[in-house]
Order: structure tokens, then sequence, then C-alpha cells
């Protein structure tokens, strides 16, 4: 469980800023699943969606993603997993491969998974509510952001410690949140 506790160069929750909002969060909390579902409704709710509100910068680093207030699924899950980790909660990385009009090309989704004493392992989407998306915390049951709807849509397996090569060099690599659109990191599934 230690690489999903570590803070790190993306998942920096040793950051200040970090920790302090961290900590600010679980104020008042009594068990980790309370403490998870504060973090994950912070992230979901106060953090724009870099594309649902045109906003920039790019984001990718958790302290990025939390000074601007602003990120793509993938930095705001890089937050969500520095919060938790912040807090003594295991949590990593998870992507979906979806569609986006329901037809290819596909793209990755970013999501966590977090480890929660009473449920084992649980993923979660804080990628921001809108119309037609509504992600909830409500462990054992899984209430995810994108369902599963073409029969080539797939959960990459695995829970990971660090974002995706692919994921930063498109965060990174881009200046404007169009270029990102313009660009959704991908991977071929066997």
């Amino acid at each position: 469980m230690q690489t999903y506790l570590a803070s790190s160069y993306y998942i920096d929750w040793q950051h200040p800023h970090v920790l302090a909002q961290a900590q600010a969060l679980a104020a008042g909390c009594t068990t980790p699943e309370t403490i998870a579902k504060a973090c994950f409704e912070f992230v979901r709710d106060a953090i724009k969606h870099s594309w649902d509100y045109r906003l920039n910068p790019v984001t990718c680093k958790a302290s990025e993603v939390l000074q601007h207030g602003t990120g793509y699924c993938y930095a705001k899950s890089h937050l969500l997993a520095a919060l938790l980790r912040a807090n003594g909660i295991p949590a990593g990385l998870c992507y979906q491969r979806l569609t986006i009009t329901d037809e290819p090309p596909f793209c990755l989704h970013g999501l966590n998974a977090l480890y929660l004493p009473d449920y084992g392992w649980y993923r979660v989407d804080a990628r921001g509510n809108k119309p037609g998306v509504a992600a909830e915390f409500c462990p054992p049951t899984e209430q995810l952001a994108f369902p599963l709807l073409n029969p080539q849509e797939q959960d990459l397996p695995g829970i990971f410690a660090e974002p995706l090569p692919v994921v930063v060099k498109v965060l990174e690599s881009s200046a404007t949140v169009e270029q990102v659109y313009a660009n959704l990191p991908d991977v071929e599934l066997v």
C-alpha cells in the first residue's frame, strides 16, 4: 500500500497548499469514508473541469490544479489522489477508454480508486457533474461519470500509483485546453 500513499512529482501531497487543503477537508471527519467523501466532493464540485469551462492554464500536478482551480479529468484525479494520500488513505489512478461521440476515435478518461477499510478498493470519478453526468460517492456502489456503452469501450485494468506517461505528455505539451482536446490521450488495448 505504500506506493499508493507516496508523494511524487505529480501527486505532490506534501506541497504546503495541498497538505493544508487536505487537513481542512478532514477537519471534523471521524472515519476514512467521511474524509474520502469530503475530498471527493471538493475536487468534483470546487475544481472546474477545464474543458467544460474552457479554463486555462492546462494543469497536471496536484498543486497546480489546486492553485488554479481547474483541470482536465486526469489532473483532477491527481489532486484527489494527493488529498486522499495526505490523509493516509491509499489512492491510485484508473482510466477508462471511451468514445467521445459513441463511436471511434477513443480517448482516455481519468478517475481514481481509493482503499476504504470497510469496502476495499473503490472507484470514484471527480471529473465534475453536469447535465448527463452524475458521479457520486456512495460505497460500495460505483457511480462513475461515464458508463461503458460502446462494446469497444473498456476499463483499463489495474490501479496506477502514477499517471500514465501518455497523459502527462499531452497535459505538459499543451498550452491551451483546446490543444489538449485536439490531442486527447489514448492507448491501444489488446
